[in-house]
């Protein structure tokens, strides 16, 4: 299955170095043709030319999907001029050796068969919220929609640390820092960091998370799969037998009020998740303010913006007046992380 992403006409001036960058998470995978280009002040240094979005499952294997939209390329406006000279994949988790280390994804990565298979010698993996804060210098004030505004944000970002993250499959974490030779991007593996509850509830919630383990990363509860076993969790608290088995299932009950079960396990979600912000905010002085990002948030703003998510945020005792200052908006993950691989490679390029 694919679908495609906006393609955009040649423009007047030529091709510097056309390369492929695609942003893979554990459900979609959006992959993009795109060029470097001489860009004024503030710009995107990148052009994206062609773009398309692939369900994971359909596929036996990344390169198989990678090769599948180099081949098409040929019916596109660039197919007779098009070169692919690098490839930036951005993917949750970590290279490990020759692998991407990463539970989420349907299949395993080899780098050194993607580049023989594509015949590029210069792929890159990166982290995809890595991939996502690069492209935060070019989020428009209307792409965010603000959770919480902050004093003296003026509805936007502020001066300072940005935070990205976001649940999906996974959940992902990265912070944007300001430096004098331009911003600085952090990636973390800030997923794998011990659930912390908040209140009584979700302590006995954390007890059957844990089961005979003694480390439940934040991951477990704040993504789609953490979300189902909150779900199972609550119900086994409240002496029901779980009946939805997906997240998606979840989710939709909450929102329909369809089951209570899943209501409350929205609710824990959706404080759990400001809970960790907060954390996040706290952790690197993100004065400039949080961006969630993910497949999951979208479907739920409306839920997210009446829950406990704020209340939660600024639950951090002597920090609440530094928190209330912190400006929390909700983004559209949507081609922002093929966006930020494009503009990680060029930097990459422009630095040699």
């Amino acid at each position: 299955m694919r679908s495609s992403l906006p393609s955009f006409e040649p423009g007047a001036s030529g091709p510097d170095v056309f390369f492929l960058a695609a942003d893979v998470g554990g459900t979609h995978a959006r992959v993009g043709l795109g060029r470097t280009v001489q860009a004024a002040s503030g710009d995107s240094p990148v052009e994206l030319l062609h773009g398309e979005v692939f369900a994971c499952a359909q596929w036996p294997g990344l390169g198989e999907l990678l090769a599948d939209f180099v081949a098409r390329l040929a019916d596109t406006p660039w197919g007779a001029e098009v070169s692919i000279q690098a490839c930036v994949l951005a993917c949750a988790g970590y290279v490990q050796e020759d692998q991407v280390v990463n539970r989420n994804l349907p299949w395993p990565v080899s780098i050194s068969a993607l580049r023989q298979r594509l015949g590029i010698e210069r792929l890159t993996v990166i982290n995809d919220f890595e991939a996502l804060a690069h492209a935060v210098p070019y989020v428009k004030p209307w792409d965010m929609r603000p959770l919480m505004t902050g004093d003296g944000s003026a509805g936007g970002l502020a001066s300072g640390t940005i935070v990205v993250m976001g649940p999906g499959t996974g959940l992902g974490c990265a912070a944007v820092l300001p430096g004098s030779a331009g911003p600085q991007v952090l990636p973390t593996e800030a997923a794998h960091v011990s659930l912390a509850p908040g209140t009584a509830r979700e302590i006995d919630i954390l007890r059957l998370l844990a089961g005979d383990r003694d480390h439940v990363p934040v991951e477990n509860a704040l993504s789609g799969p953490g979300l189902l076993k909150l779900y199972r969790a609550i119900s086994t608290l409240r002496g029901e037998s779980p009946v939805l088995d997906t997240p998606a299932a979840v989710t939709g009950a909450a929102l329909e009020q369809r089951s209570e079960a899943a209501i409350e396990a929205l609710s824990t979600f959706c404080a759990l998740l400001g809970s960790f912000a907060a954390d996040l905010a706290a952790l690197y002085g993100a004065h400039g303010g949080i961006l969630l990002a993910g497949g999951i948030l979208p479907r739920i703003e409306s839920f997210l913006q009446q829950s406990d998510f704020k209340k939660r945020f600024l639950n951090k005792g002597v920090l609440a007046p530094f928190l209330e200052r912190v400006p929390v908006h909700l983004i559209d993950h949507g081609d922002l992380g093929v966006l930020g691989a494009a503009c990680w490679l060029e930097r990459e390029l422009r630095r040699e």
